[in-house]
């Protein structure tokens, strides 16, 4: 994707990666004295913007099409993201640590349910145990599928050229073209925002730099937008 991305919160970066580190250690030593803290990744982080020409961004560039990954769903079984090729798709990274993921989650699956006509696919994956994941979702059914890695969800995220900043959504075409890339919490007007440009993409009306600029201009927008409705008079 070149410079089609944004530059990461370097903080935010520190903050999910430390989480998941002193969760991994938590869940692996019982005794320690308690669970940590779990991390928000801020829900407002900047969504997909080219960043300045020459800037630093901190990560890998995002590459233009979805690479080669396979992770085991919660059978053990191994499942590579090109089994839904042809289809657009929204690839979310998450943890059952992490408040904001959980926080949108309902969110995915009415997107997978409401979107059954134009075969949008979903695909979870969370960057945890598989022992814990399958107690989050017995008590919290996702519509959709779910693969799951520890040092393998670490490594897929940085085969997307990203940083373990959660949660964050893939937006993919049925090409296996990378459209968009959302950090942070994923909002309903964020996801409708950028699923009509990708049916657009698809149908011909704009080609794909001019998709991107459209979804980095509205996303801006949003943000901008329930940022000035968050802050309350003083």
């Amino acid at each position: 994707m070149n410079r089609q991305m944004l530059g990461l919160g370097t903080t935010a970066a520190i903050c999910a990666v430390a989480g998941f580190l002193l969760y991994r250690q938590w869940a692996t030593n019982p005794a320690a004295p308690a669970a940590p803290a779990v991390p928000a990744v801020p829900a407002t982080l900047p969504a997909t913007a080219p960043p300045d020409k020459g800037a630093d961004t901190g990560s890998k560039a995002v590459p233009e099409q979805v690479p080669d990954i396979s992770l085991r769903d919660l059978q053990g079984k191994l499942r590579s993201l090109h089994e839904y090729r042809g289809q657009p798709t929204i690839i979310n990274f998450w943890a059952t640590w992490c408040i904001p993921c959980r926080r949108e989650i309902p969110l995915l699956n009415e997107l997978h349910r409401g979107h059954s006509r134009e075969q949008l696919q979903i695909v979870g994956i969370a960057v945890d145990f598989t022992d814990a994941v399958r107690a989050y979702t017995a008590k919290t059914p996702l519509s959709y599928p779910l693969l799951v890695g520890e040092q393998d969800g670490v490594d897929a995220a940085a085969a997307f050229g990203m940083q373990l900043v959660l949660p964050f959504s893939v937006f993919v075409d049925g090409g296996e073209r990378i459209v968009a890339v959302k950090v942070g919490e994923l909002h309903r007007e964020e996801a409708d925002a950028i699923l009509a440009a990708i049916a657009d993409l698809g149908a011909g009306k704009q080609d794909l730099p001019a998709t991107r600029q459209r979804i980095a201009e509205q996303l801006r927008l949003l943000s901008a937008e329930r940022a000035r409705r968050e802050v309350k008079p003083s």
